[in-house]
């Protein structure tokens, strides 16, 4: 008996691995990332040249959207975001985070910078996105199709139907 038990417990940590090591790679957190992220010191971040009207229209736009949340990043990103931050960038963003950067900066610095190791998989992100998305439409316009011929089925049986007197 504590034999099985002891099998089904390793083999679920065998899975959770799996799926954690599926979801790295998913969001593009590589050995090859991590050894990128590794360099990064404070003053990478410090020194980026942020360009003025990037971040005059970012304020337009803090503006315009007052009293609502604004989403800074895509869904994606912010999956990224929390898994790099949680294993390599917690210490970068504590020290610079709010004294030298806005967080909004510390991010498109952030993306800006490991553009060429995650461009790949950000895209394979959003293709599957939008396959998800065109298979869900194709679903719900099948389903009402199917509705459709239904009700007209059931209308012309009604209208041949004899009436009884």
């Amino acid at each position: 008996m504590e034999l099985s038990s002891w099998f089904r417990r390793s083999q679920s940590k065998k899975s959770k691995k799996l799926d954690q090591s599926n979801q790295q790679e998913l969001l593009g957190v590589t050995q090859e990332l991590i050894d990128h992220l590794k360099s990064f010191t404070l003053d990478i971040f410090r020194n980026f040249p942020l360009q003025d009207d990037e971040e005059a229209s970012y304020d337009v736009e803090a503006a315009t959207t007052s009293g609502t949340v604004r989403k800074d990043l895509s869904d994606w990103q912010e999956q990224h975001a929390f898994l790099v931050l949680s294993r390599e960038l917690a210490h970068l963003r504590f020290k610079l985070c709010p004294g030298y950067l806005k967080e909004h900066q510390f991010w498109r610095i952030y993306f800006m910078l490991v553009k060429s190791h995650v461009a790949e998989y950000e895209l394979r992100a959003i293709r599957l996105a939008k396959l998800k998305s065109m298979a869900m439409e194709n679903q719900e316009t099948s389903d009402t199709g199917a509705y459709e011929v239904e009700m007209a089925e059931t209308k012309q049986t009604a209208s041949l139907a004899p009436s009884t007197p």
